[in-house]
């Protein structure tokens, strides 16, 4: 064997996905030892022998890679689900390709992916969330949905307005496009919005579309029908289990074109088709989304079809992030060292003004989520009644260290002085857009296009 040969073989063994090769009469000339954990046998029961005679479960219909040898077309991201040699379920997504070299037909390649824990949980999740809407009618014991608006602190103007507005649009049906850095508390602010609305005692059903492949993301937001993929069950998707509720997806700009398509019609009409199904279910769920940056970044792209943007866009809510936010910090610092004092049970009664300052001059890359973290580390180290900067993470004070002497952006510094001045002048205006353009000196429509940015 050549010593290139040998690279690629100890390459393939290495990766942590199963691969096997078969030559054009469907003979294995590969088999990784990824592959054979996946099917409970040995490496040498494989190599040099038939497909057919090693699994005689399959067949030259059912085998995807005997398909690709007499068709020679390549079959993407198929979901497989198989019992191997010890009857263990094995569910797997796998790309079967032709392999051609210097024009000559030569055999077929499979690359799988063990999706079996990842599946496993989440049926686990759909089947106790079915379970326990049929066993209760209690909210707060069953639909996940546990934080009210009173949960949102905030003395920010800004974010106040936020509050305000995700008030009001709570007693609709509309769907709601809600975006804002990672840690502001996107999903704090829907599930508030759930439970203020008339929909408040039925399920409230959360899902990440960045979590899973395509091929379950679909499976788990449509349901499935029995025999519509090899080991297929009839199970209700999240359309369904969130009949009469909120469902609510998370990064939703990470949810590949085509299912977004799907997405979109099922948007417009309430229709709901499980995979591999002739018959749709209407269905009565409100949809919220979320974004971790700017809507029109996310068109602009390619990560959210401009159609269903559209569609989503009925009432859209931009959380600021803490940076803009800096007159919340002593109030929610003052709220986390409570609740860490009954939960560690420490009596620290002060915050040195040093901490303060130094969370104030900090840009807050992870927002309140990070700022309830340093909070946690320092109450941890805390041994007297004060909260002071040698009890903060390194790297906290590494920060201050370096950045005492930068500049920030102009045009950063500029923005956030613009808005705090409209939000102060729509204040005193008590909201009116016309009177706050007057104190602003100037014209209607300039305010409500800088508006539009803000929120």
């Amino acid at each position: 064997m050549q010593i290139g040969e040998e690279l690629v073989i100890a390459i393939l063994d290495s990766i942590d996905e199963a691969i096997h090769v078969v030559n054009k009469e469907g003979i294995t000339i590969f088999y990784n030892q990824v592959a054979a954990e996946h099917d409970g046998l040995r490496r040498e029961e494989v190599l040099g022998k038939h497909l057919l005679e090693v699994f005689p479960s399959l067949n030259e219909d059912s085998s995807t890679l005997l398909k690709v040898i007499r068709t020679r077309q390549p079959i993407y991201h198929l979901p497989q689900t198989y019992k191997n040699k010890w009857g263990m379920l094995i569910d797997t997504v796998n790309t079967t390709l032709p392999i051609t070299i210097n024009g000559t037909f030569i055999g077929a390649v499979e690359i799988g992916k063990d999706y079996s824990k990842i599946k496993d949980l989440s049926t686990k999740l759909m089947d106790l969330q079915s379970k326990v809407r049929s066993v209760s009618k209690k909210p707060h014991e069953i639909y996940g949905a546990k934080y009210t608006f009173h949960d949102i602190l905030t003395k920010n103007e800004r974010f106040k307005a936020v509050k305000q507005q995700a008030k009001k649009v709570a007693s609709s049906s509309s769907t709601v496009l809600v975006y804002g850095e990672t840690g502001t508390g996107k999903e704090l602010l829907v599930q508030a919005i759930h439970n203020a609305s008339q929909r408040r005692k039925a399920p409230f059903i959360a899902q990440n579309c960045g979590a899973l492949p395509e091929s379950l993301l679909e499976s788990i937001l449509f349901g499935t029908v029995k025999g519509s993929y090899t080991g297929a069950v009839d199970r209700a998707g999240l359309f369904e289990i969130a009949h009469g509720g909120t469902l609510f997806l998370d990064e939703i700009n990470s949810m590949p074109l085509e299912l977004q398509s799907r997405l979109l019609r099922v948007l417009e009409d309430g229709m709901v088709r499980r995979i591999g199904s002739a018959k749709a279910l209407q269905v009565d769920v409100r949809v919220i989304v979320a974004l971790n940056k700017y809507p029109s970044d996310c068109v602009k792209d390619g990560e959210l079809r401009p159609d269903l943007y559209y569609r989503l866009n009925v009432f859209s809510l931009a959380i600021p992030p803490l940076r803009d936010r800096i007159d919340d910090i002593p109030y929610l610092v003052e709220h986390l060292v409570a609740v860490y004092n009954r939960s560690f049970q420490k009596n620290v009664s002060t915050v040195d003004d040093e901490v303060l300052h130094l969370f104030s001059s900090y840009h807050w890359p992870g927002n309140v989520r990070e700022l309830k973290h340093i909070i946690e580390h320092a109450m941890i180290m805390a041994e007297g009644d004060s909260l002071t900067k040698d009890l903060l993470p390194q790297h906290l004070n590494e920060n201050k260290a370096t950045s005492t002497n930068r500049l920030r952006p102009l045009r950063q510094v500029v923005q956030e002085t613009e808005n705090a001045l409209i939000m102060t002048a729509l204040k005193q205006s008590g909201g009116n857009i016309n009177q706050a353009a007057k104190l602003l000196e100037i014209p209607r429509q300039t305010l409500q296009y800088k508006l539009q940015k803000i929120k």
